[in-house]
């Protein structure tokens, strides 16, 4: 399998807008490694683009991706979706304003995510049904499993009530790629199908110190109810026996830049923290 990180970054990109703190700076010095996108990966295989962060037609065009064949979102918050007119930008034949003939991109959605994306409005409406009308996706709905080419993708939700996130599985050929980039408190570790990953591709979780403005966590913060510290997911990989682990969805106000995280990958294991435009092949 071949795999791009489009963006490695989380809610906020970095450089943040206006922040002057020694990470933004750098960052929006030094551009990629050390500047961070939006969440969203590329699996070559499929054409599969995963997540739509609002800079994903910049991320692509970046890539140099040429054709998107199916769009699968991990869960509907705004850093994951906020890029979803992509489809539109990618398919329209102005001519027209309806598709292509042959570009309709195959939104692929666990039931429970396509009975929620209608949630996704402007003062027009649902988004889905103008896409789905002029034809920029076909929507499909699985439950557990599905199949696109070679590939076989388990969806298993994350037990948060009525919070809606997804951990996904990618298999093909006997190789495996596990991938968590957010909101995954409580993982579903006693699941099989994420035990033994060839990759875990997994957000790093809370870093308790040296964080902006000399912030602390308090112990009932809003954070420790979707994430992990950094040493509990350093635990989480080692039950899963993963035999690498990449990084993703690195936070901005945990004020670290591309070389603090290289400095930490020297005291890891087939560790990595990712950035934008890595490359994984397996």
């Amino acid at each position: 399998m071949h795999v791009t990180v489009l963006g490695s970054g989380g809610c906020t990109v970095i450089p943040k807008p206006l922040c002057k703190c020694r990470v933004c700076r750098e960052a929006r010095e030094k551009g990629a490694p050390y500047a961070r996108t939006g969440p969203s990966i590329f699996v070559h295989d499929e054409n599969l683009l995963i997540d739509a962060p609002a800079e994903i037609a910049w991320q692509l065009n970046r890539a140099n991706i040429d054709r998107v064949d199916y769009l699968l979102f991990t869960h509907l918050d705004p850093d994951h979706v906020e890029g979803f007119r992509v489809v539109e930008q990618i398919t329209l034949d102005f001519r027209t304003w309806e598709a292509y003939g042959g570009k309709t991109i195959r939104l692929l959605l666990p039931q429970v995510l396509k009975d929620r994306i209608t949630d996704l409005k402007t003062i027009y409406g649902p988004l889905i049904d103008f896409y789905e009308q002029q034809g920029f996706v076909e929507c499909i709905g699985f439950d557990g499993r599905t199949t696109i080419g070679q590939t076989e993708i388990t969806a298993i939700p994350v037990d948060r009530g009525s919070q809606t996130a997804f951990v996904y599985i990618f298999e093909k050929k006997g190789k495996k790629i596990v991938y968590a980039p957010c909101d995954i408190k409580p993982f579903p570790e006693h699941r099989d199908e994420v035990k033994h990953p060839n990759i875990l591709v997994i957000q790093p979780g809370i870093f308790e110190k040296g964080l902006k403005h000399g912030f602390r966590y308090p112990e009932n913060h809003i954070s420790r109810t979707t994430l992990y510290t950094f040493e509990e997911t350093l635990a989480l990989a080692r039950r899963l026996k993963a035999d690498q682990v990449l990084f993703v969805h690195m936070e901005e106000y945990w004020n670290r830049g591309y070389d603090d995280y290289r400095a930490i990958e020297k005291n890891l294991k087939n560790m990595r923290f990712a950035h934008d435009g890595m490359r994984i092949t397996i």
